[in-house]
């Protein structure tokens, strides 16, 4: 999601790597689920978020956007992203009535994430630390990698960084059409190659993931 905003707004001006410290932990969230509530749809999920919550809820795509996911449009794509429950505060569907993450193992990126954000540039990305999102004032250092809990974060940072500017591609293409058959047929054949179509749980998510990659760039550099 674009965010048209100067970083030193947002932040304390720094901008970190994996292996830095940054001041994130908010020791385990004890008391507070204020991030967990209002977000209406901006917990938007990425390919390996669907992967991890499928494999870890022991349901497919199809299931979950039944119970707990939706489709939205984020800069011209369409995205699935978690429900919100309905009325007063706008919780997130996976929200305990104790104020608890019921998918813990398997949340989402920007789940995991929070409250650093960001920064991409130069094919890659980098972290910085949202000064104004957390409610929690006494939070501690942690390394980066540690706070993102992601197992093989190199190729976790690979695909979050290609998956972003593939992203950026196909909106570039959206952005420049006004033909609805094309928008609604690209969206779709992205949401099907990269979200439906399921994974094997038997093979590595980001080597299917580069496959299905490369099949989607070959079809837009015919576009």
């Amino acid at each position: 999601m674009r965010r048209n905003v100067k970083l030193e707004d947002i932040s304390d001006g720094k901008l970190y790597e994996a292996n830095d410290m940054v001041k994130a932990d908010c020791q385990d969230c004890v008391g507070c689920c204020d991030c967990c509530q209002g977000m209406g749809d901006t917990v938007i999920l990425d390919p390996y978020d669907v992967f991890r919550l499928c494999h870890g809820l022991g349901k497919t795509m199809e299931m979950l956007l039944e119970e707990s996911l939706e489709f939205g449009i984020c800069d011209g794509n369409i995205l699935p992203h978690l429900k919100m429950t309905e009325g007063m505060g706008e919780r997130c569907i996976y929200l305990t009535e104790a104020g608890r993450c019921s998918i813990h193992p398997y949340r989402p990126g920007i789940c995991r994430l929070f409250p650093l954000g960001r920064s991409y540039e130069n094919g890659g990305f980098r972290y910085f630390l949202q000064t104004h999102e957390c409610k929690k004032t006494n939070r501690s250092k942690i390394k980066v990698r540690k706070w993102i809990d992601t197992p093989n974060l190199a190729h976790y940072e690979a695909f979050v960084a290609d998956w972003h500017y593939f992203l950026l591609d196909v909106q570039e293409i959206l952005h420049g059409t006004e033909d609805e058959d094309l928008i609604r047929n690209l969206n779709l054949y992205i949401l099907n190659l990269f979200y439906i179509k399921p994974y094997d749980a038997a093979r590595s998510f980001y080597e299917q993931f580069y496959e299905r990659l490369h099949n989607a760039v070959t079809l837009l550099e015919q576009e």
